[in-house]
């Protein structure tokens, strides 16, 4: 049965209507990137809760979340409202498997996130293992509209620290943006578009994380399958690895 941390809020950034990110400032606790804890507030309805990856990378002293509003959610539009002072509770002990312990050693490794899923990636990306396991690293994030690049500075600094063994590569799908590609994960990758635009090998050779929108996954992992890649099991080591839930 899962514990609770009272938490208080020390920011809570709105990059757009819908899109949030928050901080909470909790006991320290020990958590893998890539893991999510619980969030959750009392209601006159009883406690709303919901799982959430943690953004922020291991020893940090705040937690931070990436939140997309559901408009008929129980909880993303309170968290939306909190502000620095505010309470809301945090779920102990952190969870999930979509951890780089989990992922076999490879040429390159791809982080393919949609929306809220780039969340994990950045606490990976926050970690000295990820970079010492692999040579190149490619931070892919699919958006519907430009303001939903979140991170941007976070980003430029892994860039500027790691300079070319990272790649960043936005994709918006629904208007031009500046150095983003336009079109669908999974039409990208089959192309080749994908590879090209990276300078990178997509193959037997390569480790694939996908997080994010389950319809993207799906699509995805066909594509990829189709190209030689498995999925990636504990009893039969794979080259992709998914995220199993929705935030």
């Amino acid at each position: 049965m899962a514990q609770w941390l009272n938490g208080t809020v020390t920011a809570n950034t709105h990059w757009t209507d819908t899109l949030f990110s928050i901080k909470v400032q909790t006991e320290p606790f020990d958590f893998i990137a890539g893991q999510f804890v619980r969030l959750a507030l009392d209601t006159a309805d009883g406690k709303a809760q919901r799982a959430y990856s943690l953004l922020n990378s291991p020893g940090s002293k705040e937690q931070e979340f990436l939140v997309s509003t559901v408009a008929d959610g129980l909880l993303s539009p309170l968290l939306q409202q909190l502000k620095p002072g505010d309470t809301v509770q945090v779920s102990q002990p952190a969870s999930g498997f979509f951890i780089l312990d989990e992922v076999p050693d490879g040429e390159n490794l791809w982080l393919i996130s949609t929306g809220t899923g780039i969340g994990p990636y950045l606490s990976m990306l926050g970690t000295e293992s990820l970079w010492q396991r692999f040579s190149s690293i490619i931070l892919l994030h699919s958006v519907r509209f430009e303001a939903e690049l979140v991170y941007q500075p976070l980003i430029r600094q892994f860039q500027q620290r790691y300079s070319t063994q990272l790649h960043y590569q936005p994709v918006v799908t629904r208007e031009k943006s500046v150095g983003a590609l336009q079109q669908r994960i999974p039409e990208l990758i089959q192309s080749g578009t994908l590879q090209a635009t990276c300078g990178q090998s997509l193959g037997t050779q390569s480790q694939v994380l996908l997080c994010g929108n389950p319809q993207m996954i799906t699509e995805t992992k066909a594509v990829l399958e189709s190209l030689g890649l498995k999925k990636n099991l504990r009893r039969d080591p794979g080259q992709i690895t998914v995220e199993q839930y929705w935030k």
